[in-house]
């Protein structure tokens, strides 16, 4: 469980930020094992105080189990993205796993232009942190809504960095799984910004020739083998196709009903 037993002393830095409340704080929060002792979720963690390194500032977006925040790392003043998963939300062990595999796989792709980076991971008695990489340039869904649909060199550019980054992550056994306008960000708002892909939270490891059985995804995006229930990575390339057909037309070729 690599640091999971070290005291909170251990992990201290200094900080301008040390005292500032932590959002997520509260008994409430906590995952325990009934004994009062707490359930860590990562096995390892750069610390467990994310106050003494980061400030939390404005809320960036919201999902189903974790709030995005702006950070600024109070010695440099850098600006990046924090994840935060309030534990109370982790009810099953499959939620824990999902949440801690999502930070293995960051950790095990290498470092790549087109690839949200990881920073640090904290985790408290109240919720996981996950600091990444700062993207300021909105979606690709929401250029694709303002132009209406791109054009054929347009769309070539876009895809070229949507099939690199599929060849990345299978190249290094990583199976996305949720591939989709809205997964992949620009770093910043110039027209020239690069892309980069975001949320590991349904992917997967995978070995050469492995069957793959549960039904997870974005409907519109989903290949036919994923409700089929027997499928491997080729279902990332289905999904590159769709935003392809997308970027060109500006309407998805499935209606997600339809596919259901």
């Amino acid at each position: 469980m690599g640091n999971c037993c070290a005291t909170p002393s251990e992990y201290e830095k200094k900080g301008k930020n040390k005292n500032k409340p932590n959002p997520f704080y509260g008994e409430d929060y906590a995952v325990t094992n009934g004994s009062g002792a707490t359930n860590w979720v990562l096995k390892d963690r750069t610390g467990l105080d994310i106050s003494a390194q980061y400030e939390l500032g404005r809320e960036l977006g919201r999902g189903e189990f974790g709030v995005t925040y702006l950070c600024t790392d109070v010695d440099s003043g850098d600006k990046f993205a924090c994840k935060s998963i309030s534990k109370k939300k982790l009810r099953t062990a499959v939620d824990i796993e999902d949440v801690r595999r999502e930070v293995e796989i960051m950790k095990h792709l290498p470092k790549h232009p087109n690839i949200v980076s990881l920073k640090d991971t904290y985790e408290d008695d109240s919720a996981v942190h996950i600091v990444m990489e700062l993207c300021e340039g909105g979606e690709l869904f929401d250029r694709i809504v303002a132009r209406g649909h791109y054009t054929e060199r347009a769309a070539a550019v876009v895809m070229r960095t949507i099939v690199e980054v599929v060849q990345v992550c299978h190249k290094h056994g990583v199976m996305h799984r949720d591939l989709k306008p809205e997964n992949f960000l620009f770093a910043n708002k110039k027209e020239t910004s690069p892309l980069k892909t975001i949320d590991f939270g349904l992917s997967v490891f995978f070995k050469p020739g492995e069957q793959f059985n549960e039904i997870v995804g974005s409907p519109y995006y989903m290949a036919p083998e994923v409700l089929k229930r027997n499928y491997g990575p080729e279902v990332d390339v289905w999904s590159a196709g769709v935003i392809l057909y997308i970027l060109l037309c500006g309407v998805p070729p499935f209606w997600a009903g339809q596919s259901l």
